[in-house]
């Protein structure tokens, strides 16, 4: 048989067998005396500096190099077929925006139904028109005439009551609209689906506990706070689609892109024609920006300082 002991204990502190007790602060100090020694970042300041030097360099190239002919920038800026290219530029991007948030807005709900067959149909859309890239789609819309010469209504796999030619069904700019509004609906669907589950489900369980009709919930309680989280992704895809008009120039409409090819075409002025339609693309994307950071200021009430 052994026997143990308690471990020792230490002794406290200030006692005379224990470790000297901490020194209290002296209430005479004066910490006004002190020196403060700021933090100092030298890389930093050389990486200011090194930006700043390239970005110099950069301005007096756009300044001084005659290659990039200003004057006829200066020309073409405001001339009216380029003006007329670029109302046209903002109407597609309207068309396609409206259209295809609309759009995507019923696909997100079909998605978050408690129906199966709903939920398909929405996955189903969403798949496909994210797998066909957007130049096929508009050139299928494009060419419905030559798939289909004319449409009939009737009986299904019967006879018909009545048919109608295709051939003018579907114009240059209305195939365009269509293509990108189908397109963007699909990405919209994603986006809004996934601001809508951002919003915690216990507030619809107390909104609906409270007797708030189901509408009511969604229009008050559930947009408001989503609208945070879908609002940077939606203007990501707005500005995106405002820039990837530029792809409707494969069915010759006279888009910015279109028209400014064109004029190069003829008067052999590729880089100032170019640096036109980069100038309207950045004048008019920092103006969907400015609308961005307003819209995102008014539903972040509340909840950002």
């Amino acid at each position: 048989m052994s026997l143990t002991s308690d471990p020792p204990i230490d002794p406290p502190a200030g006692t005379p067998d224990g470790p000297p007790a901490p020194k209290a602060a002296d209430p005479g100090t004066d910490y006004g005396e002190l020196t403060v020694v700021p933090a100092r970042h030298p890389w930093r300041w050389v990486a200011v500096a090194v930006t700043a030097v390239l970005v110099a360099q950069f301005i007096n190239g756009l300044v001084t190099n005659p290659g990039w002919e200003w004057d006829v920038f200066a020309q073409f800026f405001s001339a009216p077929v380029i003006l007329k290219a670029v109302w046209l530029t903002l109407q597609l991007t309207f068309y396609g925006t409206v259209l295809g948030f609309a759009l995507g807005i019923v696909l997100a709900f079909m998605r978050l139904s408690a129906s199966p067959f709903l939920r398909t149909v929405a996955y189903g859309y969403i798949w496909a028109f994210r797998s066909i890239p957007l130049i096929v789609q508009l050139l299928f819309w494009f060419n419905l005439a030559y798939l289909y010469k004319e449409l009939q209504f009737g009986i299904p796999f019967g006879p018909g009551f009545f048919t109608f030619d295709t051939m003018n069904l579907v114009g240059a700019v209305s195939a365009a609209v269509l293509g990108l509004a189908l397109h963007q609906a699909a990405y919209a669907a994603e986006i809004v689906r996934g601001g809508v589950l951002a919003v915690g489900g216990g507030q619809l369980e107390a909104a609906s506990a409270l007797g708030i009709p189901r509408l009511r919930q969604l229009r008050r309680i559930v947009l408001p706070q989503a609208m945070r989280s879908i609002l940077p992704n939606a203007a990501n895809e707005i500005i995106s689609l405002f820039k990837g008009t530029s792809i409707v120039s494969v069915m010759a409409i006279g888009e910015l892109f279109y028209q400014v090819q064109v004029v190069y075409g003829r008067s052999g002025r590729v880089v100032p024609l170019l640096m036109v339609a980069t100038a309207w693309y950045i004048l008019l994307t920092t103006a969907l920006s400015i609308v961005q950071y307003y819209v995102e200021r008014h539903y972040a009430k509340g909840a950002v300082r």
